[in-house]
């Protein structure tokens, strides 16, 4: 019963700025941590950037000092500001939820996913 879904995605230039949002829904007793992860055609899904409930936060290398997740846990929403955007990094970017439904059960969760287009 837990929904991800995210927004912002579009069509940004190169160096440009862009800020997505995820907001998780539904049967949740707590949640655990949010992230977003990115996927370009043939290549792997990769962790762009994840926090935890405690605000603790885990960024991919190529992404440091560019990238800040951030997370409004009493609207169970995160948002990842991307700075300076390059052209490589388009991709889908998909939104993860770790959520407690229970006390005692927990899954993980994924949204459909935004596209992010960044232009030369």
């Amino acid at each position: 019963q837990v929904q991800v879904v995210e927004s912002g995605g579009g069509l940004v230039q190169a160096g440009g700025s862009l800020r997505l949002s995820c907001a998780a829904s539904g049967t949740i007793f707590r949640l655990i941590s949010m992230g977003w992860y990115r996927q370009a055609p043939g290549n792997q899904r990769e962790l762009v950037a994840r926090i935890n409930s405690g605000g603790g936060t885990d960024y991919a290398d190529s992404v440091k000092g560019r990238f800040t997740i951030s997370r409004e846990n009493a609207k169970n929403t995160v948002y990842l500001q991307m700075n300076n955007l390059k052209p490589e990094e388009s991709a889908v970017y998909y939104c993860n939820a770790y959520a407690y439904t229970t006390i005692a059960e927990w899954d993980s969760y994924w949204g459909q996913g935004t596209q992010v287009t960044v232009s030369s």
